[in-house]
């Protein structure tokens, strides 16, 4: 096998198990019901927007169910020989290399696909015969059929805000997953968690929540979507350095959100009536 090794499965997998516990804070039942749907080997979707947990929550469990996990960054150019592999030259000559997915069905790994919208859907139909009884992967260009390792489970992610005719998931795919709804956490949980991971105070903390509250309800009126929880955490760390907190979310909140000029004054003005 070219490209992935697999004389040493052990040692593959070993590269991307995580050492330790990743911080994550349960909202509700999130973590039994994934155990359960882990338990079943049952592929899960988590639905919600961007930088509300999604990615660490996985990361969480992986940790929690002592299994490597396997990530992909979903982007509009990704091929299926991207998630699969491909023959490629080497100085020995054709050889095949595993991609991710494969890696993953073959050696028991949870693969996570990261924003899967992102891919083309042509992409994501690779992933079928892996999300129902069979569970099988067909790598046509090389004539071979993988019966996935049994500790193998795919799990997506998927922001729901993004649906347009374009940018949207097949039904024929959406039903063939389990689905976890996420959203920003409430103001008191929320503080918990940019306080623990800027490291700033609590007051800080909630006054950073009060901003990104407020810019959410923007949203339709000038944002696609307001602040999220990971930007709220950027601006904590800046602040940890010394930036002032009305630069400090400049930065990370108000320029990353938006390049219209009234949309900045507004989230500006919020910001102001926060501070």
């Amino acid at each position: 096998m070219g490209g992935v090794s697999l004389s040493n499965p052990a040692l593959l997998l070993d590269q991307y198990r995580i050492r330790e516990e990743p911080y994550y804070r349960p909202l509700k039942d999130e973590v039994e019901l994934f155990g359960a749907a882990y338990a079943n080997r049952m592929p899960v979707m988590l639905k919600g927007p961007t930088g509300c947990g999604k990615t660490r929550f996985i990361e969480y469990m992986a940790w929690r169910l002592g299994r490597p996990l396997i990530t992909v960054a979903c982007h509009e150019d990704m091929t299926a020989a991207d998630l699969v592999g491909r023959w490629l030259l080497d100085a020995e000559g054709t050889v095949w290399s595993d991609g991710p997915l494969t890696t993953a069905v073959r050696l028991g790994a949870i693969c996570y696909l990261d924003e899967i919208v992102e891919a083309r859907q042509d992409t994501t139909v690779v992933i079928h015969p892996l999300t129902d009884d069979r569970r099988v992967l067909p790598l046509e260009k090389r004539g071979e059929l993988i019966h996935a390792h049994s500790d193998f489970q795919l799990v997506i992610s998927y922001n729901p805000g993004y649906q347009s005719a374009i940018k949207d998931l097949k039904e024929s795919t959406k039903q063939r997953f389990a689905a976890l709804d996420f959203g920003y956490p409430d103001r008191p949980a929320e503080t918990e968690v940019v306080s623990r991971e800027a490291g700033i105070e609590p007051n800080l903390a909630d006054l950073l929540v009060k901003i990104a509250q407020h810019s959410r309800n923007l949203k339709g009126q000038g944002l696609d979507e307001g602040a999220s929880t990971r930007m709220l955490v950027n601006a904590g760390r800046l602040i940890g350095c010394g930036i002032s907190l009305e630069k400090a979310c400049e930065t990370t909140i108000v320029v990353p959100l938006t390049d219209d000029a009234d949309t900045r004054n507004t989230l500006r003005d919020v910001i102001s009536a926060c501070g």
